[in-house]
């Protein structure tokens, strides 16, 4: 049986850390014992024990000493009191100085398994916590950003400079699929909030009640269902970042309420009377015109004032048709890892279609394609045929062309131009598209021109 978990005894007395060892170990543990706080010093560094069970009274240096020592060298390592002093004064100084939780002298065995399985569940919850930021920090970073187009390189400056402000509200606007949700968690992860809580919410995925109890909150009794307490986004979200996507499309009943809390920082829970005070960084979101719903009087403009202090625009992928084969290419360097796939480069009539195409989806709609093409896909090389964007709407050629082509259309031109430029010669022509001679064969005769 694999062992549950190494545990150093410090404690003077034989008999107790007999009884301890001879316990624990029964019990699936690996155990390590000191006579002294010297020797459980000497210990920590040779053993690396995952939880200490530490006597306050020994000879020599004191057990709340070694606590501190411990605490300095190994943060991580669960440390549990055993005190058989009735000041409690002393247990409440281990807790401060670090001590997960402490048992008083005479004990009961299976009560200390039980404070020392709940220490070790502990430490485990919390490392998986440090991992999952960790993961998720790296995941959400300023270098997930792929672009190489201006536009974006400004929106990245600015969010550069949020990063490092104290600045407590942040309007992000631009079309569906652009990747306002990422660049809201970049903010968010790349900032001195990174340890504390991201909690995202659509505000047209619930119906205006649930929404209000949602981020505010309710007090038990508030109304028919609610039977206990609960605490909203806000509360939740305290020290950290509160993501309201579709801000644009909220109530104008809680548009009055979140103005509120964006001028006081406080809050009532639903049927609440004590006001809530947090430190929560609002990252407001829409792909609405937000000037164009005041005249509608289906926005406030005092909100939207509030709101606009820092205002980002993310650009539409159109705009911006420089950054398309970097995202692709980001895209299928991802799907080739997790489908498995050995696609390895995209064919130069593809690129074509991709910089042309108009992509009213945006980035979304990009990594939908190349997702479903790869998945289609048996060659190593992706190509024009398999992202199938003929049915989603006519590609557009760059400002300052005015013919409107569809891919069937481009890629007959592109086939014709190549075959030209190789004065008929298929196999240069070939290498020209960057394809197969087999398959330009086949796509001529598609187009009848062979």
């Amino acid at each position: 049986m694999a062992s549950k978990g190494r545990i150093l005894v410090v404690d003077d007395e034989y008999l107790i850390r007999w009884s301890l060892q001879q316990n624990l170990v029964e019990h699936g543990y690996e155990i390590v014992l000191a006579a002294s706080a010297e020797e459980g010093l000497a210990l920590m560094d040779r053993e690396e024990p995952d939880l200490v069970l530490l006597d306050i009274q020994l000879p020599g240096m004191s057990g709340l000493d070694l606590l501190k020592s411990i605490k300095e060298q190994r943060p991580d390592c669960a440390v549990v009191m055993v005190t058989a002093t009735s000041d409690l004064s002393v247990a409440v100084t281990a807790m401060r100085d670090g001590a997960f939780d402490y048992i008083p002298k005479p004990f009961n065995l299976d009560e200390v398994r039980m404070v020392v399985d709940k220490s070790l569940e502990n430490r485990r919850l919390r490392d998986e916590v440090s991992r999952y930021r960790e993961q998720e920090g790296s995941r959400y970073s300023f270098s997930s950003f792929i672009y190489a187009s201006g536009a974006m390189e400004q929106v990245v400056d600015v969010a550069r400079k949020i990063v490092l402000s104290d600045a407590t509200t942040v309007l992000l606007t631009g079309e569906s699929g652009t990747g306002k949700d990422l660049l809201a968690q970049v903010i968010h992860f790349e900032s001195g909030r990174r340890d504390m809580p991201f909690m995202p919410l659509n505000c047209t995925a619930l119906p205006r009640e649930l929404l209000e109890s949602e981020l505010f909150g309710h007090e038990k009794g508030a109304f028919t269902d609610a039977r206990t307490l609960k605490k909203g986004l806000f509360e939740i979200t305290d020290g950290g970042t509160l993501f309201l996507d579709e801000i644009g499309d909220m109530d104008l009943a809680l548009q009055a309420k979140l103005l509120r809390f964006l001028e006081t920082r406080t809050f009532k829970r639903v049927g609440g009377t004590r006001d809530i005070s947090v430190d929560v960084r609002i990252i407001a979101a829409t792909n609405r015109d937000l000037e164009e719903r005041i005249r509608e009087k289906a926005f406030r403009e005092d909100l939207f004032y509030r709101l606009n202090v820092i205002p980002i625009r993310v650009p539409p992928l159109r705009e911006r048709p420089e950054d398309v084969i970097p995202l692709a290419e980001k895209f299928l360097e991802d799907f080739s890892r997790d489908l498995g796939k050995k696609i390895k480069r995209i064919e130069p009539v593809a690129v074509r279609v991709m910089e042309e195409y108009g992509w009213p989806g945006n980035v979304r709609e990009l990594k939908n394609v190349i997702e479903r093409a790869m998945i289609l896909s048996a060659d190593e090389v992706l190509d024009a045929g398999a992202l199938a964007l003929r049915s989603r709407e006519a590609v557009q050629v760059r400002p300052g062309g005015t013919d409107t082509l569809n891919l069937d259309e481009m890629e007959r031109r592109l086939i014709e131009e190549a075959l030209s430029r190789s004065r008929n010669n298929q196999s240069r022509a070939a290498r020209l598209l960057g394809i197969s001679r087999d398959t330009l064969r086949y796509r001529m005769k598609k187009h009848e021109l062979l």
